[in-house]
C-alpha cells in the first residue's frame, strides 16, 4: 500500500479499482461528478467508463453489466436518483450477479442542488441496502465493502456521501494497482424465471427481500463501519475515519454514566461531534448502515442511558429508528433530535452548530469559547453568468424579440438557469432537468394567448429534453425551444456529452446533431443561429415565434472556457455618455461602473464576445472578436 492525499470523490474511485470493478456509468451531478472522472483518469486500462445520457440510463447500463457477472459503479447526485428511480426498484426485486454499487451524493444546504434529498430514507424506501461514510478513508473502504455486501446479498448496494465527504480531502493508505482484485465476469446466463419480472416473481423477491433485511439488521451491528465510542472525544488528534477506534472494544462498565446521556450520528457528523466532545465525556454510537438499521449494537448502546440526542443532517432516519427500538423494548429513555426541535428539521450543519447543540443537551456553560474572535462577514457573492458567456446573448435576443409581448420563459438545470438573475431576468420557471419544454405546453394549454418559451441546454437536451418535444409534436403545443447550445456540460465541469463528439475515456465518436434530431421528430421549423450576432438573432427569434405549432431555435457558440478570446472590448471615455445601458441591459460583471458615471471593462474578464458594443447605443465600445480555437 501507499499513502495518497485525496479528495473523498477520488477516494471512492480508487476504491471502486481497487475492488476490481469493470463497467462505470453515471450521469455529472455536483457533489459527486469528480467519482468518473478520476476512474477515467486512473484507468488501469480495462475498464469501462462512460457518461452515460442520464441517470435512468447509466443504472440499466450497470444492471446489464451486473447480470454479466461484471461488477458495475454507478454515480449521481441526489436528485438524479429520481430518474434513476424506476429501474432501481425493480433491479431490487430482480437482484444483481455481479457486485453493483449505486453511489447517490447527497447535498445538504443545499449547496449546488434543486433540493435536500435523503438518500437513508430512499434506501428504506427501495429496500437496497446504504453504506453511510464519514471521512475520506471511510468512503474509500466502504466502496470496497459495498461491493463485497452487494455480491454476498445479490442486490444492488447504495454508498451514500455528502457534499463535504465528496469533497474533502485527507492522507490515506490505497491499494497499489497489482494488488487491485480481478474480476472475472462469467457472462450472462439465460433464466427468465431470474431476469424477466413478472407478479409472481415480484411477490417472491419481496418476501424474501424483507426477510433478509431483517436478518441483515442483526448482523451490520458486526460491521466495523458502526461502532460505539464508550468514551468519545477528540484527543486523538489522528482522528479514526474509516477506522474502527481502539477503545471502541471496552467493556460498557467503562463508559461514562454520569449524566447518563449519549449521542448518535452518522457521516460526517460524526466528525463534527468528536470534534466537540472532551475526552471521555459522552458515549458516542456511528451508524455506518442507516438501512438496515443495526438493531443489536444500538440496543447494546441504550443500555443504561436516559436520553440520547441524534445529530444528523436532512432526516430524522437515526432518531425513528432508535425510538421504534425502545418502544418495541419497552427501554425508559428519551430521544431526542429533530423530530422533538432539539436539532435543525433542515439543512446542513458545521462543527459549529453541533457545539451548540451539544452544549444545550449536554448543560455545557460555552463561556469558555467567548473569547474567541467571530469570523468577519463574507461579502455576498450570487451565481451569476460568467463574462461573455452566449447565454446572456440568447436571452437578450429573445427578450429583445418578444418585448411588449405576453410571454412565459421555462428555464432548466444548468448554467442558464442564472438567466433568472436581474437584468436578465429571463427564468420564470425551473423545476427539474427537461420539465421547462414541457412546463411551456401545460401554460399554453391554460393561456392559449401566451408566448411559451422552454430554454434548455445542450446536455439536458440529450438527458431529459427529447421526450418532451416528442410530447409538444404529438400534441401540437404551440410553443418554441431554444436549445442554449455551448458544446459542453458546463455546469459541472465540461464533461463531453452526446453532441460533443467524444467519450468519457476521450475517443473521438460521431456526434449526435441536435437539429436532426429535432426534424426526426418531425419539426419542420428548426432554425440555429449564432447567438453573438444580436442583430440577426433577434429578427430569427421573432420570425420562429410567429409560425404555429412546435418550433425550435439552437443557439450554438461555444462555452467560454473552452476558447480564447483573440482581443477584448474596450470604452472609449470620450464616446462613452454614463447612460449604462450596457450595464442595467446585460449585467456582465466584466462591465464595471464608474464613480463617474462611466463604464469600465475588466481586462481580466472580459472575452471580447462584442455583446456589449452591439448594445451600446453610442458606438463607445470596441475591440472584441471572435473566438479562436
Amino acid at each position: 500500500m501507499h499513502r495518497e492525499f485525496l479528495m473523498g470523490n477520488e477516494a471512492m474511485a480508487l476504491g471502486a479499482l481497487a475492488a476490481g470493478v469493470d463497467v462505470v456509468a453515471g450521469y455529472p451531478g455536483t457533489p459527486s461528478t469528480e467519482i468518473i472522472e478520476t476512474v477515467a483518469k486512473r484507468n488501469p486500462g480495462d475498464v469501462y467508463v462512460e457518461w452515460s445520457v442520464n441517470e435512468k440510463a447509466a443504472l440499466e447500463v450497470a444492471a446489464g453489466a451486473s447480470y454479466a457477472g461484471a461488477r458495475s459503479l454507478v454515480t449521481m447526485k441526489c436528485v438524479g436518483l429520481n430518474v434513476a428511480a424506476d429501474p432501481l426498484m425493480s433491479l431490487e426485486y430482480i437482484g444483481v450477479k455481479g457486485g453493483m454499487v449505486i453511489v447517490v451524493a447527497d447535498d445538504p444546504g443545499p449547496i449546488s442542488s434543486q433540493t435536500e434529498q435523503d438518500t437513508r430514507t430512499f434506501a428504506q424506501f427501495s429496500k437496497v441496502p446504504c453504506l453511510d461514510p464519514s471521512g475520506v478513508a471511510d468512503a474509500y473502504q466502504m466502496m470496497r465493502d459495498a461491493f463485497a455486501l452487494s455480491e454476498e446479498l445479490h442486490s444492488p448496494v447504495f454508498l451514500r456521501p455528502t457534499t463535504r465527504v465528496d469533497h474533502g480531502y485527507e492522507a490515506i493508505d490505497v491499494l497499489e494497482p497489482e494488488d487491485y482484485l480481478k474480476s472475472e465476469p462469467e457472462g450472462f446466463v439465460k433464466d427468465s424465471s431470474k431476469w424477466v419480472i413478472f407478479p409472481r416473481l415480484s411477490v417472491q423477491a419481496h418476501a424474501r427481500i424483507e426477510q433478509r433485511n431483517a436478518r441483515l439488521s442483526h448482523e451490520l451491528g458486526s460491521y466495523a463501519g458502526n461502532f460505539v465510542d464508550w468514551e468519545a472525544g477528540h484527543a486523538d488528534a489522528a482522528g479514526h475515519a474509516g477506522v474502527t477506534p481502539d477503545d471502541s472494544a471496552a467493556s460498557p462498565a467503562a463508559a461514562v454514566r454520569s449524566p447518563r446521556k449519549a449521542i448518535a450520528t452518522h457521516g460526517i457528523n460524526y466528525q463534527y461531534v468528536r470534534e466537540n466532545l472532551a475526552e471521555g465525556e459522552c458515549r458516542v454510537l456511528r451508524v455506518a448502515t442507516p438501512f438496515p438499521f443495526p438493531d443489536d449494537l444500538a440496543l447494546e448502546f441504550l443500555d443504561g442511558v436516559d436520553e440520547v440526542l441524534c445529530v444528523e443532517e436532512l432526516d430524522p432516519v437515526i432518531e425513528r429508528a432508535l425510538t421504534a427500538l425502545a418502544g418495541r423494548h419497552h427501554l425508559d429513555v428519551v430521544v431526542r433530535g429533530k423530530l422533538t426541535g432539539d436539532v435543525k428539521p433542515s439543512g446542513e450543519n458545521s462543527v459549529e452548530y453541533v457545539g451548540q447543540v451539544l452544549d444545550a443537551f449536554l448543560g455545557r456553560d460555552d463561556a469558555a469559547d467567548a473569547g474567541w474572535p467571530d469570523p468577519p462577514q463574507l461579502p455576498v457573492r450570487p451565481p451569476v453568468l460568467c463574462a461573455g458567456c452566449p447565454h446572456r446573448a440568447s436571452f437578450y435576443a429573445v427578450k429583445q424579440a418578444m418585448r411588449g409581448k405576453k410571454t412565459i420563459y421555462c428555464g432548466d438545470i444548468g448554467c442558464y438557469t442564472l438567466g433568472n438573475a436581474r437584468p436578465l431576468d429571463m427564468c420564470d420557471t425551473c423545476l427539474c432537468m427537461g420539465a421547462g419544454i414541457n412546463i411551456a405546453q401545460g401554460v399554453g394549454r391554460v393561456e392559449p394567448d401566451t408566448h411559451c418559451f422552454a430554454f434548455v441546454g445542450d446536455s439536458t437536451f440529450f438527458a431529459s429534453g427529447i421526450t418532451g418535444v416528442v410530447n409538444a409534436f404529438y400534441n401540437q403545443a404551440n410553443m418554441t425551444l431554444c436549445v442554449l447550445d455551448n458544446s459542453t456540460t458546463a455546469m459541472t465541469g465540461h464533461q463531453p456529452h452526446p453532441g460533443t463528439g467524444r467519450t468519457a475515456l476521450g475517443e473521438k465518436v460521431t456526434p449526435v446533431s441536435i437539429e436532426r434530431v429535432l426534424r426526426a421528430i418531425g419539426l419542420s421549423v428548426v432554425k440555429t443561429v449564432d447567438p453573438l450576432d444580436l442583430q440577426a438573432t433577434t429578427k430569427t427569434v421573432a420570425r420562429v415565434d410567429a409560425e404555429p405549432g412546435a418550433k425550435a431555435i439552437i443557439f450554438k457558440s461555444p462555452c467560454v472556457f473552452l476558447y480564447r478570446p483573440s482581443a477584448q472590448s474596450h470604452v472609449d471615455p470620450a464616446r462613452c455618455v454614463g447612460c449604462q445601458r450596457c450595464v442595467k441591459q446585460l449585467g456582465c460583471p466584466a462591465l464595471v461602473p464608474q464613480a463617474d458615471g462611466k463604464v469600465k471593462i475588466d481586462d481580466s474578464q472580459c472575452t471580447g464576445c462584442t455583446l456589449c458594443e452591439q448594445v451600446c447605443p453610442f458606438d463607445a465600445i470596441s475591440g472584441g472578436s471572435a473566438y479562436e480555437a
